[in-house]
């Protein structure tokens, strides 16, 4: 068994004004720095034999006070990544209805094996998340692995513990720096025994929705 603790990134402009972001690097706004500090502040306490982030540097920046405090290494690995969105990314759901209207309506079917132009299906993304999660508690049986990484990463994880379909709408809340523990037991079987915990983040700007993002458009998220 390997405990994890999985964290998704802090807020950027991106999340706020819901643009899909990707694999784009993009920054963290003023309230993703304060939530990073946030988080080192909250796991400063903690324990960890081992770290790892994904290279973009969203997640980089949430790493970088928990890796100070804790004295942790913490390398930058590719396949934590969030979902590549191809043509879709930088762009608002408006730019994509009027630049890409067939793709979107494609989109919105939630059809895990379409692949946007340039980007990842939804079957391939939950195949290289869990080859990244598997190899990695199983180098590390018996401790305690800290990931700071992105929502639809976390949203590939909830979807197998809990028996979602990869061709359906997220359903659970991911907030941005929201910690999420969990116990893994071998290759895809992992326990959930905490998930979106935010209570260090009281009194900072609230979160935009992780769920859904318009009814008019049809449901969606935003990593």
């Amino acid at each position: 068994m390997a405990h994890l603790t999985l964290i998704r990134h802090g807020e950027t402009d991106s999340n706020r004004v819901h643009r899909f972001q990707g694999q784009m690097d993009v920054p963290l706004n003023a309230t993703g720095l304060l939530q990073a500090e946030r988080l080192g502040e909250r796991l400063a306490g903690e324990y960890f034999d081992v770290g790892v982030v994904s290279d973009l540097s969203r997640a980089r920046a949430t790493a970088a006070p928990i890796a100070q405090r804790l004295n942790l290494a913490m390398p930058p690995d590719a396949g934590w990544r969030e979902q590549a969105f191809g043509v879709f990314e930088g762009l608002k759901v408006g730019d994509i209805l009027d630049q890409h209207p067939d793709l979107w309506q494609q989109w919105v079917r939630h059809d895990a094996d379409f692949t946007l132009p340039g980007g990842e299906s939804v079957r391939a993304f939950h195949a290289r998340v869990w080859s990244a999660l598997d190899a990695l508690a199983a180098r590390h049986v018996g401790q305690r692995v800290l990931v700071v990484t992105h929502g639809g990463v976390l949203d590939m994880v909830w979807r197998t513990v809990r028996g979602q379909s990869l061709s359906s709408a997220r359903e659970c809340a991911i907030p941005n720096a929201g910690v999420n523990r969990l116990q893994w037991r071998g290759p895809g079987r992992v326990e959930i025994e905490v998930w979106g915990d935010d209570t260090h983040l009281a009194g900072l700007p609230a979160q935009p929705s992780t769920v859904s993002l318009s009814v008019r458009y049809g449901a969606v998220t935003t990593p």
